[in-house]
């Protein structure tokens, strides 16, 4: 596992965060971006927190970065993928952002468990776990360079 980084370039940062959104740019001027990375997520504004959640593609889309298509595995049954899509469509109209979950190299049918789960909890509770995973997919992107 590398080392976390002690200063990172918005691009790069882009790369591990899914987009270059007001956040990166924040945490591109910070020292040790990752490690502040965990707290400044809870601190942006109710918009940037929903901007930066829905810059990651949706668990199951066909639209995804190469780092993403890799991480989310192979395993396309196509029932699998219809019903991420419905959860997925779900989610955000409930929530109103894109559900972000740090896979760790699970089959997609595995998130469909968490992904019900998700959907019932309190958006407050949601948004905050979100960004929990968005920083852990960055950290986890980082230490598999």
């Amino acid at each position: 596992m590398h080392d976390l980084p002690r200063q990172l370039s918005a691009a790069e940062l882009a790369e591990l965060f899914e987009g270059r959104t007001r956040f990166v740019e924040q945490l591109a001027r910070e020292p040790d971006p990752l490690v502040r990375a965990r707290t400044l997520v809870h601190e942006l504004s109710p918009e940037d927190k929903r901007a930066v959640l829905d810059a990651h593609p949706a668990i199951g889309s066909q639209k995804l970065s190469a780092r993403s298509a890799a991480e989310q595995g192979t395993d396309d049954e196509p029932e699998v993928l219809a019903e991420l899509a419905r959860l997925n469509a779900e989610y955000e109209a409930r929530h109103g952002f894109r559900f972000v979950v740090f896979v760790n190299r699970r089959p997609k049918r595995e998130i469909l468990d968490v992904l019900r789960a998700r959907i019932d909890r309190a958006t407050d509770v949601e948004l905050e776990t979100a960004l929990d995973e968005l920083v852990a997919i960055a950290e986890d992107r980082w230490s598999r360079r």
